[in-house]
């Protein structure tokens, strides 16, 4: 019985050898059919078990723009030793800047030139001169014949390859080569007879509406054939989490809180009672905007944290002795952090007056002048949060942390004693990294001292944080390097493939 196979199935079928591979690119010049067809035919003949495919990874070279150049002028090391064995014998010393003049090397080959010259052998260079020491044709270079080979597309010596790739004067790309050959059933069902299918891919509305659909033949299709991997998109495993920590706090009691991302620096900082004259309030630590001076800031609040800034809160408050302008306080910047929110929430400039019990979080965005490395960035997520009540401790503090990590499988947290100019008592939090056992700072917190509460008509107690949603990352997954997740370095395999673990 002979077989049937759709077109172009029958022509690849019938040009495949029983005895000699034949590549892809010969069956197409052998029956004028494209590439796309012959591999679409070939791989639906070898799921038939007719033919069998190899495949062979190949190399293929090509010369960059210098090392273009380079052939064309040959390699700067070899115009170097051609200038020195024109200037005189072997083995005799000649002043380094004569011999790089007498080879015409522009400013950028010098350095290369005098690199590889000691590296080949050539010669010697100490002191500002210059030896040949040894007879040879420089045509006969293996990286400049190389050079040549693959310009010719002809055969190339590998030992120099990595080399070239090395000097910038090469591209490799990586290609696939597919080769078919007949299997024994390929030629038993050959020998049969072949004819062409008039099967049919697919269903049309004519074909129901004629009725003959019935009477047609259908080309069969492999369901279990495997399917090319689709990579869809997917919320980013930084969002996941910070959604994640969200619903953690709003199981807890939490609030949401929102607002700018430039901010006066009165929110951002004086608020804070941070002096004006602060480090962390320069151009190295924050990222001042040039925009006009914030608008509409309540004139009687501006008052009370000028007060506190100056001569302090209470009988035993002293202030800081240095200058406070409210011209320092319009400037706008980039938010450093979220408890810019804090402040207006607690003044009850944001939604109004608030009366205690109360507890607000945000997990948003602030920016930083921090040097990059594998724990900073010049923007991040802060988780901010605060909780207003009578009598608060730090292990109320403490433990609303011990209580939140937990929700994310970390337990092994350690505390340590900070100062801050607006929280008193305070500390910091650390985390064990699940690979190296290093600690990581992961935040700080502690008690809004009254400088920065009473201004704002708070009477009672206020504990606070911010920590690092980021670092919060390393500890779940042991990233090392927090740009593997975030900013463009990030590795997109890596987010493709981690899921978010509660």
């Amino acid at each position: 019985m002979t077989i049937k196979l759709p077109q172009n199935q029958k022509i690849v079928f019938e040009t495949i050898s029983l005895t000699e591979e034949k590549t892809f690119d010969q069956i197409s010049e052998e029956t004028n059919l494209k590439s796309e067809y012959i591999s679409g035919a070939s791989f639906a003949l070898e799921e038939q078990g007719l033919i069998s495919i190899t495949t062979h990874p190949i190399s293929e070279f090509s010369l960059t723009d210098e090392g273009s150049h380079y052939l064309q002028h040959s390699l700067p090391e070899l115009r170097l030793y051609e200038a020195v064995r024109l200037l005189g014998e072997l083995g005799t010393k000649f002043d380094l800047p004569q011999a790089i003049d007498k080879s015409s090397l522009d400013k950028n080959e010098v350095s290369v030139a005098l690199s590889n010259y000691a590296r080949k052998d050539y010669g010697t260079i100490n002191q500002g001169k210059i030896v040949s020491s040894r007879e040879f044709d420089i045509q006969s270079d293996p990286e400049q014949v190389a050079l040549t080979s693959i310009n010719q597309g002809t055969e190339i010596d590998q030992s120099v390859i990595a080399r070239l790739e090395s000097r910038g004067l090469i591209n490799i790309n990586q290609l696939t080569k597919r080769s078919v050959i007949l299997t024994k059933k390929g030629a038993s069902e050959r020998k049969k007879g072949v004819q062409i299918s008039k099967s049919i891919t697919s269903l049309t509305p004519q074909m129901l509406s004629q009725g003959n659909w019935e009477h047609l033949e259908y080309t069969t299709y492999n369901v279990e054939a495997e399917a090319a991997p689709h990579i869809g998109g997917r919320v980013h495993i930084l969002r996941e989490t910070a959604e994640k920590v969200k619903d953690t706090l709003v199981s807890m009691g939490f609030q949401e809180m929102e607002g700018p991302h430039a901010d006066s620096e009165f929110w951002i900082n004086d608020c804070l009672f941070m002096p004006q004259d602060h480090p962390a309030r320069t151009h190295w630590d924050q990222f001042a905007l040039s925009v006009p001076p914030a608008q509409n800031l309540p004139p009687d609040l501006v008052k009370k944290v000028q007060s506190a800034h100056l001569n302090g809160v209470g009988t035993d408050g002293d202030g800081y002795h240095s200058p406070w302008s409210e011209d320092v306080a319009l400037g706008v910047d980039l938010r450093g952090h979220t408890t810019s929110l804090s402040m207006r929430y607690l003044s009850g400039q944001a939604i109004g007056h608030l009366e205690p019990p109360q507890r607000f979080f945000s997990v948003e965005k602030v920016y930083r002048n921090d040097t990059l490395d594998p724990t900073h960035l010049l923007e991040f997520f802060q988780i901010e949060g605060w909780v207003m009540a009578e009598n608060l401790s730090v292990r109320d503090l403490m433990g609303t942390f011990t209580e939140f990590y937990r929700q994310f499988g970390i337990t092994n947290l350690k505390f340590k004693p900070h100062y801050n100019p607006y929280t008193e008592p305070s500390f910091e939090l650390f985390g064990e990294h699940p690979r190296t056992g290093k600690l990581i700072e992961i935040g700080n917190s502690g008690i809004f001292r009254d400088e920065v509460l009473r201004p704002l008509g708070v009477t009672c107690d206020v504990m606070a944080w911010g920590l690092a949603l980021e670092r919060l990352l390393m500890l779940m997954y042991g990233f090392e390097d927090i740009r593997d997740v975030h900013g463009t370095l990030c590795d997109l395999q890596l987010l493709r493939s981690t899921e978010v673990s509660y």
